[in-house]
């Protein structure tokens, strides 16, 4: 009987698991092979003269400049995104920018908390829309009418518009996700957190720059779990996906 139960093929939920713990590591695997081969490729099969110890001198600054914001983005994009859609999502790329917003607007639109299992599928099937229209405006909007579009703006005016673009665009985000998360007390707290980094600690230690980000992630984190309300019961059991 237990050898039946077993051996009984998946449905549902756990046939979906199943399949995304298998291909999800095998296509960010596939991804980084072929990209890092374009990258070599590129290093020393056009006649750069990139040597080995540039190559390494190079990881090295990449390592040190951005290996502390490898650590933090997954851990947090987790919550709002889940197992499958993390896959999707570090697969394609431009995260918070793109796929991030497009899973936070669905998720809130259909009145569902990130962390759970019916979250988890909106944020996938976000991405999925997103990429559809991204690629398409990516050909029309960009390929076509933006070089257009480009070409005839002054250039001073280019210059001063790519200065608020990343702003604005990280703008949406955050507020985005404090609607969606609606925890008065965890938003003053990144707040506060953030505020003091930016406007306080980088200033006066400019060598922490480049782990700002990972410095009031983390900070974030600590201060809510240690200021946390001591009443507050355990979190609830997240929904299941027909919920």
């Amino acid at each position: 009987m237990s050898s039946q139960t077993n051996n009984a093929p998946l449905t549902g939920l756990a046939q979906f698991d199943r399949t995304t713990s298998i291909w999800g590591p095998i296509t960010l695997a596939l991804g980084f092979l072929v990209s890092l081969a374009a990258a070599l490729f590129a290093a020393f099969g056009t006649g750069l003269g990139i040597t080995g110890t540039d190559l390494w001198r190079a990881v090295g600054i990449v390592i040190a400049t951005f290996g502390v914001i490898a650590i933090v983005e997954p851990i947090a994009y987790y919550p709002i995104l889940g197992r499958s859609a993390m896959y999707q999502a570090f697969m394609i790329g431009n995260i918070a920018n793109k796929l991030l917003p497009a899973a936070l607007i669905a998720q809130t639109d259909l009145d569902e908390r990130p962390g759970t299992r019916r979250a988890e599928l909106i944020a996938g099937a976000a991405i999925i829309g997103a990429v559809f229209i991204h690629l398409i405006t990516l050909v029309v909007l960009v390929g076509i009418l933006g070089t257009l579009l480009v070409g005839a703006l002054p250039p001073d005016l280019i210059a001063v518009a790519r200065l608020y673009i990343l702003p604005a665009v990280f703008g949406a985000v955050t507020v985005q996700a404090v609607i969606t998360m609606k925890n008065v007390r965890i938003t003053v707290i990144a707040a506060i957190v953030a505020a003091v980094i930016v406007f306080l600690v980088v200033p006066f230690v400019p060598v922490l720059a480049n782990f700002a980000t990972a410095m009031a992630v983390i900070i974030s984190i600590v201060a809510a779990w240690i200021i946390r309300a001591r009443a507050d019961g355990p979190p609830a059991a997240p929904s299941s996906a027909g919920h």
